[in-house]
């Protein structure tokens, strides 16, 4: 992505909602890209298709997930990692876009975290109902760089707690076209996403489709 594409949004500045010290909410960042991120999506599920991966206690996920970059989240029963290789072609996992970096990096660069250079992006696909019970992320190597979460699609309850489970999380409406940055000291905090609600996107159906930029390695 060219610097000239952000030029608006650097101009007006984005909306910004402050979830706790480190994260910030990005109101409608990403919706001027809305269709260069389908289009890119649409080439990446076509080389690594979406599926509901199993979670080491045996579970199959509601959520439906898969990856693009150097890396890519799996779970199975063997545990929870990152690896080079989609376990369900046997290929490495399609490449990362560089604009689609970029993108990453300016958002992350927005909320105070310059520099950040993701090799891993996770693509998730709600459909109604799905949800993803609070966890950390903690199985990336470099913990100091941020977490940047893009929404698309249907609007989701985003549950953003401490660093305990056991913390009561708040709860945040995530549009189509919002952006979540956080790190620092909330890096490893506890979140997730409450039971999708059903409804009808215009550009993406009765769906949320969200990515998650990480430096895993």
């Amino acid at each position: 992505m060219t610097a000239d594409l952000f030029e608006g949004i650097a101009d007006e500045g984005p909306s910004r909602e402050v979830i706790a010290e480190g994260a910030v909410l990005l109101r409608g960042f990403a919706r001027p890209f809305e269709q260069q991120l389908v289009t890119v999506l649409r080439d990446i599920t076509a080389q690594a298709p979406f599926r509901r991966m199993i979670t080491p206690g045996g579970h199959q996920m509601s959520v439906a997930m898969t990856s693009c970059g150097n890396c890519g989240w799996v779970t199975d029963r063997a545990g929870y990692r990152y690896d080079a290789t989609d376990p369900q072609s046997g290929k490495p996992w399609p490449a990362m876009p560089q604009w689609l970096r970029q993108f990453a990096t300016e958002a992350a660069e927005e909320v105070g975290f310059p520099g950040f250079l993701p090799d891993a992006c996770l693509i998730n696909r709600y459909e109604v109902g799905s949800r993803m019970s609070l966890h950390q992320d903690k199985d990336e190597r470099d913990l100091g760089a941020p977490i940047v979460s893009v929404s698309l699609g249907l609007t989701a309850i985003f549950l953003f707690g401490g660093m305990k489970r056991s913390d009561t999380p708040r709860r945040f409406r995530l549009l189509h076209g919002d952006v979540v940055v956080w790190g620092g000291p909330v890096r490893l905090a506890y979140h997730g996403i409450a039971p999708l609600a059903d409804g009808e996107h215009p550009l993406l159906g009765r769906q949320r489709i969200n990515l998650t930029f990480r430096k895993a390695r």
